[in-house]
């Protein structure tokens, strides 16, 4: 049996085989957030568009750990913030407000994923941003957008603003609080956390060693740009070369994320 057939098994009746593979991903990321260390205790928060005509989007039950989310524990909700499927545990406001104003406006959005790491909130919280140091950070920089702390995100006004600031970036800094990427999957979402957090990982070391940095010309960065602003070529790698070793990890590690 391959793994695509193994994930797809015992697909609920109540489900579509697309929604269940959703939820799987789904799940696996929030694993492997846990499994780098991304994870803030409960908080933080990942979500899925549910494949189909609706805005419905998946996010996780507000009460489990990320190590402990599994695909069917995974809450569905429309962009009132109704809940669809029936669950013990409610899900994340703050949360609900950030991925439903995404989700609303951004029809390629089929994942968001946003983290409160050291070292991601640190480079939120510093006026020059990320700078497009060495080569990871070039991965994000040309795509990055930035979104001004308005308080934990508990009101709704706030969507619009949110919405403007992305546009059609799939990286984003939010301003003295984390980060947040968009990818058209699960995988692709990942895979640009993945660089940003390394990014700004790389950049609180380098401020470490001192005031001066090593400079780029900026005709590489241009270069480095053309070659990376090509969003099919960037979604096929994720899909295809990055995303099926991660979940062959997870499988090694704790294949409960498919349950």
């Amino acid at each position: 049996m391959s793994l695509a057939e193994a994930r797809l098994k015992e697909v609920p009746s109540e489900m579509t085989e697309a929604e269940w593979g959703q939820r799987i991903n789904l799940a696996a990321c929030y694993r492997l957030i846990a499994h780098y260390g991304w994870d803030d205790l409960v908080d933080t928060h990942i979500s899925a568009r549910v494949p189909g005509p609706e805005h419905h989007f998946l996010i996780n039950p507000y009460g489990l750990m990320f190590d402990e989310i599994t695909a069917s524990s995974l809450v569905k909700v429309d962009l009132d913030g109704n809940q669809l499927t029936k669950s013990q545990y409610s899900i994340n406001p703050a949360g609900f407000t950030i991925h439903s104003a995404i989700h609303e406006v951004r029809e390629d959005a089929g994942c968001v994923l946003h983290l409160h790491t050291p070292d991601g909130t640190a480079v939120s919280s510093c006026m020059e941003g990320l700078l497009p140091l060495n080569q990871t950070a070039q991965l994000v920089t040309y795509d990055l957008a930035y979104h001004d702390y308005e308080g934990i995100a508990l009101d709704h006004d706030e969507r619009p603003r949110l919405q403007k600031d992305l546009g059609n970036k799939n990286h984003m800094l939010l301003r003295n609080h984390g980060t947040l990427t968009v990818g058209r999957s699960v995988a692709s979402a990942f895979e640009r956390m993945f660089h940003l957090e390394r990014a700004c990982t790389m950049q609180v070391r380098t401020r470490m060693l001192g005031p001066t940095a090593y400079p780029v010309d900026q005709a590489v960065v241009d270069k480095n740009t053309s070659v990376l602003s090509n969003p099919d070529r960037q979604e096929l790698r994720s899909t295809t070369l990055v995303w099926p070793p991660l979940l062959r990890k997870l499988d090694r590690l704790d294949p409960s994320y498919k349950n």
